[in-house]
């Protein structure tokens, strides 16, 4: 259930509200609008009176809720209306209207409008026009003049609602943390579906403006992105003429003038201010320290890989900072992957945004090699011919969106780990269509059963735990031949082996040959060691040994430091 606070000022703000409650609507969707209760359970209806005009009930309503805020001539407040839809989720049963009633009153009495037992409360109605909410509108001057006490009422309803949703059997929503991004109303919903668009222009905004700030290097190329994708800026400025904030539009989302719909960086997303999308910039303008050259869907994966461990052993800032950081990376997915995965990449994107936000302020300097590599990707789009170098990415994403998961679950974020629950459903859906085909390709091209064995009998030295879990892998025959590969390349497997081993633990890996695959894919394109290099490798692990230290003569001589018998 989800209950939202609109005010409304001017003179005819309770005319205006009560006139579109008992309307058609913007889009003929009002059906039968009728009261379902009132402050003193009498008030006139406008739905229920049919030997009467409906325009004159309409007016009488108005005036009674209004009488209050008359009386105080120039000294009532500026906002005189207070708005509340509260809206049932699709799948919850259809309420009567004595449910609705209750409901109506308990939310108002938890806001402060008009509190249990309290005859001096504020005025108000509640319309029901629809199966599935109802509209709550009341004036915000009590009958005996003061104003209500309505300090953090939003809060304060959400609660109420929790507490509905139990008492009623409805579905529960997560409690949050004031960290979300608004959604749209229901007029910006009616107004995407006449203008034919799939989704609300401050969805749309939102994301384009993510994904701006995923793929620039600095502010001015920030500006480059988002004009190149059709969304109008414009720019706040102070009396020194620096920008101290930007709105943003879609072309063809106008208001009843003609005039650009303009929406603050603020309200599509907390994270979306100027000054906040600026500090996201920082961590990717030009340094003396640069990424060294490499494969960029290597250098990308690499760095994800690391992101269970900044959730596990980092302070909560960084790990904070690590989850902007995959939002990021996860924006810009959807345009750097094959096009058959869009939709899906697009979806876990726009999910994931939650997860990335919450009261912990995130320390963004640990961000930056994974912005990079990630940025790395996007604008040299690296050849990966079989998928693979993008598979590999997404199998590094999925792990950290888990860690991402338990990481909110032990914080008791329970919006942001139900964010990260459905992300894991979306990239799942895109890496079997993109990660199968590769397998299966490299499986293909197994090496003989004597070299299967000689893997299989040094996984078996490595790795006792895991070694019959990989062997009964369906990716094992894929794992052999990427071993075979780096082989063929110059490099010792069982050296390959044991550095794609010692990366991270394999005890949560769903499946240990998949990951191994990769790891070990990753290390075997690179450039295989010399002769030399391997002889000193060897030598450098090989433990040597300690001569005894000889008793010397009278006089006796001091004992070696632990250092030196070390």
């Amino acid at each position: 259930m989800i209950p939202k606070i609109i005010l409304g000022k001017g003179p005819e703000a309770t005319r205006r509200t009560i006139g579109y409650l008992f309307g058609k609507g913007r889009a003929n969707e009002h059906i039968d609008p009728h009261l379902v209760a009132s402050w003193n359970d009498f008030a006139p209806d406008p739905g229920r009176s049919p030997h009467r005009d409906p325009k004159d009930v309409e007016a009488q309503l108005v005036a009674q809720l209004d009488q209050p805020v008359k009386m105080l001539g120039d000294k009532a407040p500026m906002h005189t209306v207070w708005h509340c839809p509260v809206r049932a989720a699709p799948e919850d049963p259809i309420l009567t209207d004595a449910q609705w009633a209750d409901i109506a009153r308990r939310i108002v009495a938890a806001a402060g409008i008009a509190p249990a037992d309290d005859e001096e409360g504020c005025r108000w109605v509640a319309v029901r026009h629809a199966d599935d909410h109802i509209h709550i509108a009341a004036t915000l001057v009590r009958q005996d003049g003061r104003r209500p006490k309505r300090d953090y009422d939003q809060r304060a309803v959400q609660r109420e609602a929790r507490k509905i949703e139990v008492a009623y059997g409805l579905r529960r929503l997560k409690p949050g943390d004031g960290t979300a991004a608004k959604r749209p109303t229901s007029k910006e919903h009616f107004k995407a579906k006449r203008l034919g668009q799939d989704a609300a222009s401050r969805d749309v905004l939102r994301l384009r403006v993510r994904r701006a700030v995923a793929a620039a290097a600095d502010e001015a190329e920030f500006f480059a992105l988002l004009e190149a994708t059709g969304v109008t800026v414009r720019l706040k400025r102070g009396p020194s003429g620096d920008a101290l904030g930007c709105n943003f539009a879609l072309p063809g989302d106008t208001n009843d003038n003609g005039e650009p719909v303009f929406y603050s960086g603020s309200t599509l997303a907390p994270d979306l201010s100027l000054p906040q999308i600026r500090q996201r910039l920082a961590t990717t303008s030009p340094e003396p320290a640069t990424v060294r050259p490499g494969n960029p869907w290597h250098q990308a994966t690499a760095a994800t890989e690391r992101i269970p461990h900044h959730l596990t052993h980092g302070d909560d800032g960084v790990a904070q900072g690590q989850l902007v950081a995959l939002g990021a990376a996860l924006d810009l997915l959807p345009v750097t992957g094959p096009a058959a995965l869009k939709a899906e990449l697009e979806q876990a994107a726009a999910v994931f945004e939650r997860a990335t936000r919450s009261r912990i302020a995130a320390d963004l300097d640990s961000t930056r090699v994974l912005r990079r590599n990630v940025q790395a990707i996007w604008r040299e789009r690296p050849q990966d011919g079989d998928g693979a170098g993008f598979a590999m990415l997404l199998d590094a994403v999925l792990t950290a969106v888990a860690f991402a998961m338990h990481w909110h679950r032990t914080r008791q974020h329970a919006q942001q780990q139900a964010a990260a629950e459905q992300t894991l459903i979306h990239l799942q859906a895109a890496y079997a269509q993109v990660a199968g085909p590769v397998l299966t390709d490299l499986a293909r091209r197994s090496p003989g059963l004597q070299t299967k064995r000689r893997y299989a009998h040094h996984l078996q030295e490595a790795v006792p735990e895991h070694a019959e879990r990989i062997l009964a892998d369906p990716a094992w025959d894929a794992l052999a031949t990427v071993l075979a590969e780096a082989e063929a390349a110059g490099h010792t497997p069982a050296t390959v082996l044991d550095q794609a081993l010692s990366q991270r633990t394999l005890d949560d890996a769903h499946s240990p040959a998949r990951a191994l695959t990769w790891r070990v894919r990753r290390l075997g394109e690179r450039h295989a060691p010399s002769p030399q290099a391997e002889a000193a490798r060897a030598r450098s692990a090989t433990p040597h040994p300690v001569a005894p230290v000889q008793p010397a003569a009278a006089p006796p001589a001091p004992q070696p430091s632990p250092a030196r018998r070390r």
